[in-house]
């Protein structure tokens, strides 16, 4: 009972995380960090947080890990905005009265890029890529017969042509279910971590210490001076409450609020219905009262084929409404076996 306690008192002090905040858009590094991996998820609004089931589900909680009943391996491509490429890739392993283990791997690609300047703006014949990449190790476990926990930590990489940026981060959450089959109370905080900066090539330059001094030296080796920047830190708090209609209907409906450090909060709601244990129709909408967003709408759809009593299959897709900035598709291909 103590535990359960303490697992409401976590959550309470997240959620007062809600309540103060303010936008500091555009100050954070690894952006790449906030793009939603899990199909499923992102149909049902990317209100994740009290979702469990599946291996990325410890995207949005690492407690999630705990109440898995299997092992499961699971990779998403992602179709992203001008025409980015965004993989993930996540293998869990369940060890019996030990815990559930899992290695993450992110990444990101912008392909060429014309690089142009002032003098040419319609470019200089070279090209630059951006390249984003993060590695991420989690544990999870059940506390108690409602109470799960679980921790990630990560390492990632920005790259932007000849410049680079290395950090470390951590996820941490909890997840306690009300009653059995019922309703689930999460929260989150994802990518808490110290501040980083770039470094590389890029920043060397020719400098004249004084242009107006004739026959001074104007090719001094010097290096541009950049600034640290902390990472996307964000904090969720979630609730999902399944309802089962008859034996082959089910639903589930799931809404969080997200507070993060370099944006203003907003809700994510959704719900899924699921058929025989076999089909799902998904919905949802993102950040609800965030001004200015683009968007919001996602829809999705999901099929489990069990090729026997411990092997299943399971294929999600979603598709998401960004407004202005056109849309995304993700596709979710998950193994699962004991």
């Amino acid at each position: 009972m103590k535990k359960n306690n303490l697992a409401l008192i976590i959550t309470l002090l997240l959620a007062t995380q809600i309540v103060f905040g303010q936008s500091k858009t555009g100050t954070t590094i690894g952006q790449f960090l906030k793009i939603e991996p899990s199909a499923r998820a992102a149909a049902i609004g990317n209100a994740g947080t009290a979702l469990y089931g599946e291996a990325v589900a410890s995207y949005y909680n690492p407690a999630s890990l705990g109440r898995l009943e299997h092992s499961d391996f699971q990779f998403t491509y992602n179709s992203w905005l001008a025409d980015i490429v965004y993989n993930y890739a996540i293998a869990a392993v369940k060890v019996e009265n030990i815990g559930t283990f899992s290695l993450q791997v992110t990444s990101l690609n912008s392909g060429e890029i014309d690089v142009r300047t002032v003098e040419q703006p319609l470019g200089t014949g070279e090209k630059y890529s951006v390249n984003n990449f993060a590695i991420g190790l989690g544990y999870g476990l059940m506390l108690t017969d409602r109470v799960s926990i679980g921790m990630q930590i990560n390492y990632l990489q920005e790259s932007i042509w000849h410049s680079t940026l290395a950090d470390i981060s951590f996820n941490f959450g909890v997840q306690y279910q009300v009653e059995k089959d019922g309703l689930m109370f999460g929260a989150s905080v994802a990518n808490f971590g110290p501040r980083a900066k770039y470094d590389g090539r890029d920043l060397y330059i020719d400098y004249d210490f004084d242009p107006a001094k004739y026959g001074d030296n104007n090719k001094l080796p010097a290096e541009l001076r950049t600034d640290s920047y902390s990472l996307p830190t964000l904090f969720r708090v979630g609730i999902a409450y399944p309802l089962t209609i008859t034996e082959s209907n089910k639903v589930l409906f799931a809404i969080d609020a997200t507070h993060p450090n370099d944006s203003y909060e907003r809700l994510n709601l959704g719900a899924e219905w699921n058929y025989l244990n076999t089909f799902s129709l998904r919905a949802g909408y993102r950040d609800l009262f965030l001004e200015d967003s683009e968007g919001g709408l996602m829809l999705g759809c999901g099929a489990l084929y069990e090729f026997s009593p411990g092997l299943d299959v399971r294929f999600d897709y979603a598709w998401s409404d960004y407004g202005r900035l056109n849309q995304t598709h993700r596709f979710t291909v998950g193994i699962g076996f004991n």
